[in-house]
């Protein structure tokens, strides 16, 4: 999931239960995440960080030898770089404490895959960014510099909303993007209620990218799961 710069970052887990921290880990590998390492413990923890120097760190808030709030501080005191929580506390207080210290952001288990993955990827590009690129779809190129569609030497707009959807199919270029992820990602941490709204920015779109929007190639749906963005890689 994501331009493949952000699957060599280095990322930190630590979590006091090993079962899910095989589960992680096996989630990152498998989506192609190359350095991964774990800790169990704060102190396990501070010196994985000193001896790693990791680029995202991936928190519990219960942790045997204090909490995770505390172990961001001290991880914050030598390293500035982007820190998920991914705890079973949901409480709307620890929530806004996280962010309060400075979190990117707090994902509550039980948790998909899908979501971890898109959380991760959406820190890392935030917070490394890769030169905008040129995407080659079958009819067209988007270019995200510019937030346009490049379609037969014309340049076509795209909307703020346009972007965001597109962006998102095209950090899973190939793969399915649900659509409570793609509602997500274009209207944040509230997406229910805008299934509609969704099919209509897909439509719009399409008739952008699509030489035939009716029978489109490039952003293709999956029925009952979702939409897929197919493009032209070398």
């Amino acid at each position: 999931m994501g331009s493949e710069y952000i699957k060599k970052k280095r990322l930190l887990l630590v979590d006091d239960e090993p079962e899910l921290l095989d589960m992680v880990v096996s989630i990152l590998k498998e989506d192609g995440y190359e350095a991964v390492r774990t800790a169990r413990t704060v102190k396990e923890a501070v010196k994985a960080a000193e001896e790693f120097q990791p680029e995202l760190a991936v928190l519990d808030v219960m942790l045997p030898d204090g909490d995770g709030f505390g172990l961001m501080e001290q991880l914050r005191a030598k390293g500035d770089y982007p820190v998920l929580f991914l705890t079973a506390r949901g409480e709307e207080e620890d929530k806004f404490r996280g962010f309060g210290l400075g979190a990117d952001d707090y994902i509550v288990k039980p948790f998909l895959p899908g979501e971890l993955l898109f959380r991760v990827a959406a820190i890392l590009r935030r917070s490394y960014k890769e030169e905008d690129p040129l995407v080659e779809l079958a009819g067209c190129e988007i270019d995200f510099s510019r937030a346009e569609v490049v379609k037969g030497g014309e340049h076509i707009p795209l909307t703020a909303k346009e972007y965001e959807l597109l962006s998102a199919l095209y950090r899973n270029a190939g793969r399915i993007v649900t659509i409570d992820t793609l509602c997500e990602a274009a209207w944040g941490d509230n997406p229910y209620g805008y299934e509609n709204s969704l099919m209509a920015h897909i439509r719009r779109i399409r008739e952008k990218i699509e030489d035939n929007p009716s029978r489109p190639v490039s952003l293709v749906t999956v029925k009952g799961l979702g939409y897929k963005l197919i493009t032209e890689r070398k």
